[in-house]
Parts: C-alpha cells; structure tokens; sequence
C-alpha cells in the first residue's frame, strides 16, 4: 500500500493529463461508473461538515472514496481537509491513501476548464475571478490551459483580500494582467466568470453579466447556499456537472425552482451529453452560459487513480535503476 502526500499529489497530478482523463471519461465511461446518489453528509457540532463520496469505475481496476472535512470558519485558511483511499478492485484492498486537498482543488478546476472550453466564446479573453482561495488559483491555473486569457480580474470578499491576492500572483510571477475590482466591475468586465467562494448569498446583481459570457459555479454546494441570483439562472442557458448531483445539492439551480422563477427544463443538458454531442452547448455567440458543479466521486476517482499510476511508475523507474 502506497502512502501518498500533498508533495507527491502535487508533483504527479497535473493539469494536462487530468483535463484529458475527465473529458474522456465523461465522454465515453461516465454512464458505466456507480456512485452514491448523493454525497454523504454529517454535520459536526463544531461547524465542520464531514463528507463522503464513493465511487466504482465498472471499466477500471480500482474504486475509491474520497474523505473531506469542511469548516465554516478557521485560522490557517485551509477550511477543506481531504484524503483519499483507493482500492484494488479485484483483491478489494486498500493500494494507496492519498493526500487529497491538491487532488480536489484540481479536479474542481479541471471540470470548469472543460466547460469553459465547451461553452465560452471562442474571443473569450478576460478571466473573472470571485474568492481568493485555493479554488481561485487552481481555476486562474487551469482555465489558462484551454483559454488564452489577457486579463484576470480578482473580486474577494474585502479588497484588501484582493489586493493580497493579486500580489501574491505577480510575486510568482504571473504572466497575466491581474486587477482587483469589486463585484460589479467583475461582473460586467468578464468573458468567463469563476465563483469559487463560501457565500451563501448572491455576489453580484445578474442584470450586470453582458451577453456572450460564461459562468462556472463551484462554490456552493448545498440546497440552501448559493452564489449566483434568480436573474443570472433565468437568463443562461444552464449545463450541469450532473443532473442528480445538482437536484440534489445545488442551492443555485434548487432555490430559483423553489421560486417558479425556473422550472427542471431550464437545464438543458449535462456534461456528458455535450462532451459525447447528445446536446449542443453555446447555441450563439450572444448567448449567457453556465455550468454548475458541485462536486462528482468520479471526478475524485479519476484524478487518484492517475496519481496512484504516476507513483507507481515512478518507482518502478527507481526500483530498475
């Protein structure tokens, strides 16, 4: 059994392979996979959120589960601690445990950067960027491999936040022009919008996004939580990670229902069947899309067994010289 750390997951798990595993796997595998309905949720009393999410790849040799905490406030700023176990599907044991908090951060971006490369315009070239977190400079990493971004603008929750965060981008020398602005700037400037926040409420007015832009959600990831207002999902033309995952836990697709504002046919498709051309993704140039995630055990799967296979190699390498 394979001990994995966040060092290693960094250093074997990298964008350009992962983009490429989930695009193939959603187009080709995703109907063959079993996952829970929904992720498994308890709630501690100490504001943490203990999560669960198993999955079984029927085309693969292995099946996994991923183990998260998530905290509503802490010191350090890291409020999501993950880890994942990996099994061997044929003798059923444990091969790897694998630090996940780099795994998560990646795969979440990976699947914004796939359907940004599906549903934004093809002159996309301003990147807007809700939260500071680790979400926002995975998403600033991984949007650049499919997009060719000129500016990057930064909305956290207080502006000194995104002046900070700024700064720490051109420190490690970032190639882009980066901005801090406030919501509505961010709003109204953007080609591709990221939400990658802990709001609960809406971030900016949806009358403010201009035609031809796309939206990526991933923040919210609960019925009662969302990032986006009534107006930004009546006006989209809304794709979906997965229909059972986001009528389960999505708070910006269930609470716009809740308010007849929209109705389940508002969703017009989900990633598999615009990846695999079962339905079309941006109808127009004109056209506002969104994709909202909020989270697949496959995702989860994927991305650990790619990092378990990279390991291996590697020391196998090392073993023969």
């Amino acid at each position: 059994m394979l001990t994995i750390n966040e060092e290693e997951a960094r250093l074997y798990l990298t964008p350009g392979p992962l983009i490429e595993a989930l695009e193939q796997a959603f187009r080709q595998d995703y109907l063959k996979t079993v996952i829970s309905p929904s992720r498994i949720h308890l709630d501690l009393p100490s504001g943490v959120t203990f999560l669960a999410m198993p999955s079984y790849d029927t085309t693969g040799s292995h099946f996994g589960i991923k183990l998260a905490s998530v905290a509503e406030r802490t010191t350090n700023g890291d409020r999501v601690q993950a880890d994942y176990l990996l099994f061997d599907s044929e003798t059923r044991k444990i091969c790897a445990i694998i630090a996940a908090n780099h795994l998560t951060d990646l795969r979440t971006a990976a699947m914004s950067a796939i359907a940004t490369k599906l549903l934004s315009r093809p002159n996309a070239r301003t990147l807007g960027i809700f939260g500071t977190g680790r979400q926002a400079t995975a998403h600033i990493r991984l949007l650049s491999e499919v997009i060719d971004f000129r500016t990057i603008l930064i909305c956290g929750s207080t502006h000194l936040h995104s002046e900070n965060f700024v700064r720490n981008l051109e420190n490690l020398g970032c190639r882009f022009s980066i901005v801090p602005v406030d919501a509505s700037e961010c709003a109204m400037q953007s080609d591709v919008i990221c939400t990658c926040t802990t709001a609960t409420q809406p971030l900016f007015d949806g009358s403010l996004v201009r035609s031809g832009t796309h939206l990526n959600l991933v923040g919210a990831y609960r019925p009662d939580t969302r990032e986006v207002d009534d107006r930004t999902i009546k006006r989209a033309r809304v794709v979906v990670e997965t229909y059972d995952g986001v009528l389960a836990e999505a708070g910006d697709i269930l609470i716009p229902i809740a308010n007849r504002i929209i109705t389940r046919q508002h969703i017009k498709a989900d990633l598999h069947e615009v990846l695999s051309g079962k339905k079309p993704g941006r109808t127009n140039d004109k056209e506002i899309t969104l994709f909202k995630s909020v989270g697949h055990a496959y995702e989860d799967l994927i991305a650990a067994t790619l990092v378990y296979e990279a390991v291996q190699k590697s020391t196998s390498v090392r073993g023969r010289n």
